[in-house]
């Protein structure tokens, strides 16, 4: 039997190939659903193979819930295409149920310094650390973005601008602690925190502070006036 995948289907009607140029959303259902079944048959090339699939739904609903059964009995599904449709059937149910984390709401500098403090204090390297907020000032992504001193080139504003960016943050809170044990800032930690500042600014994410963890306490660089 040959192997037909994409055999048939003109140039420019392959759904890969329209995906790459037009993007998911461009594609029709039966085209999505070619891409995940991925071959045809000896009787159907893979689109007229997704299009047998949906003549035996009536909307996308019933597909949604179709069983294993009921996939078994369309000519060219046998149980590897059934089981893969099922399981990306099931993989779509759960990330429409999915909402984006939110690990409580910053309510004063107290609260994230002891959250911070609690996952940063008596490491021996230096982690820096970003909140990102919403509107509410809830906490929907705590990341480490850094792993090294202020000091070295790694660490760099426009990194993590880059990640609030991706989580549509409104606002962000950095955090980093010193291994020595001693949280008052030094000269880089100022020099970094004012451009963070800077860049904020310019993107339109403000920097509501920076935290330096010590052993066994913290300092707020906004308390202490250095923002």
């Amino acid at each position: 039997m040959i192997n037909q995948k994409f055999v048939d289907v003109p140039q420019q009607s392959r759904p890969r190939e329209r995906m790459a140029e037009y993007g998911p959303e461009a594609l029709a259902n039966h085209e999505l659903l070619a891409i995940l079944l991925r071959t045809g048959t000896k009787d159907y090339n893979v689109l007229q193979l997704s299009m047998q699939v949906f003549s035996h739904f009536d909307d996308l609903y019933m597909f949604k819930n179709a069983s294993l059964e009921e996939l078994l009995v369309i000519p060219g599904i046998g149980k590897a295409k059934a089981f893969e449709l099922l399981a990306s059937i099931e993989l779509g149910k759960r990330l429409a149920k999915t909402t984006l984390l939110k690990e409580g709401a910053v309510t004063s500098s107290q609260y994230v310094g002891k959250l911070l403090l609690e996952e940063l204090k008596g490491l021996q390297q230096e982690l820096v650390v970003g909140l990102f907020l919403n509107t509410k000032n809830e906490i929907i992504k705590k990341e480490t973005i850094f792993k090294g001193s202020l000091n070295t080139s790694v660490a760099h504003p426009r990194e993590i601008f880059k990640a609030a960016m991706k989580y549509s943050s409104a606002r962000i809170i950095i955090a980093h602690n010193h291994p020595s044990g001693n949280p008052e800032p030094s000269e880089a930690d100022l020099q970094f925190t004012k451009r963070m500042v800077e860049v904020g600014k310019i993107v339109g994410i403000e920097l509501l502070d920076h935290f330096i963890i010590g052993e066994d306490k913290y300092i707020s660089l906004k308390e202490h006036g250095a923002m």
